[in-house]
């Protein structure tokens, strides 16, 4: 059982000042004419949506919603309510329809959970670029800093971004930032899900509840404690510190450009 440690409090109004600036800058040196944003209903396309709402107009903001069939209802409609709720366009594009020529183009593949999962998110990027580059407009990343840092994101897919407005805040504090802009309870408080399968949590695939992740991330990035202080800080074993850092630095290569070979 993790220990007395309070995770830092974050200065809201300040981040929320500091990534509207960023967004504003960042749609200016592109020379976009707006932005697209991928909304599932959850917590972080949620809080980017509404960040850009406050800097962008609104009719310069497109929504898009890309359900498959393993798309909770609840999610579908949740993002609907955000993209109503801030007044700006949106779309709902189903992709079962573009996933289901794979396994004919590939039969020898084995179709596991994971090839799926991420064929679902690369063909969403697909669609999220396809509407960016037909309106000259900048694809909004989702992702946060804890997701990041252990590599739960799909590379090509929704780690195929231009820009990510809240990819140095931790999972804890999108939450802090959310409650200060106004998204909507219910999305803050549902378990998160990226929605690749049926029945799929973040927690549960992680192996570890965001709060606990966050405590490890934070002490071993920011303090720069080593794994016996951690886990003494957090009253857990040193074995799933280690497990968190090794998938630290496994995840790296996702965040790094393309290896390329030096030619004399």
């Amino acid at each position: 059982m993790e220990g007395e440690f309070k995770f830092p409090k974050l200065d809201a109004q300040n981040a929320v000042e500091k990534i509207c600036c960023f967004i504003k800058s960042k749609l200016e040196e592109s020379k976009a004419n707006g932005l697209v944003i991928g909304l599932s209903g959850g917590i972080d396309s949620s809080t980017v949506a509404y960040l850009c709402a406050r800097v962008v107009e609104r009719d310069n903001i497109l929504g898009l919603i890309l359900p498959s069939e393993t798309t909770s209802k609840e999610d579908i409609e949740d993002a609907k309510t955000v993209a109503e709720n801030l007044g700006i366009k949106y779309k709902n594009l189903h992709i079962d329809p573009l996933i289901e020529p794979f396994p004919e183009l590939c039969p020898e593949c084995s179709g596991s959970a994971l090839a799926n999962g991420n064929l679902k998110a690369r063909i969403r990027m697909m669609l999220l670029y396809y509407h960016s580059n037909s309106m000259n407009r900048l694809v909004m990343g989702t992702g946060n800093k804890t997701e990041l840092f252990v590599g739960y994101f799909t590379k090509y897919g929704d780690g195929g971004v231009d820009i990510l407005p809240i990819g140095d805040l931790y999972k804890t504090h999108v939450k802090e930032i959310a409650e200060y802009i106004g998204v909507p309870k219910n999305i803050i408080e549902k378990a998160p899900t990226a929605g690749l399968w049926t029945g799929q949590t973040d927690e549960e695939e992680l192996g570890i509840t965001y709060d606990l992740l966050d405590k490890i991330l934070y002490l071993m990035t920011d303090e720069n404690l080593n794994i016996p202080n951690i886990a003494e800080c957090l009253k857990i074993e040193e074995d799933e510190v280690l497990r968190i850092k090794n998938r630290v630095e496994s995840s790296k290569h996702k965040l790094s450009s393309p290896f390329l070979i030096e030619i004399d």
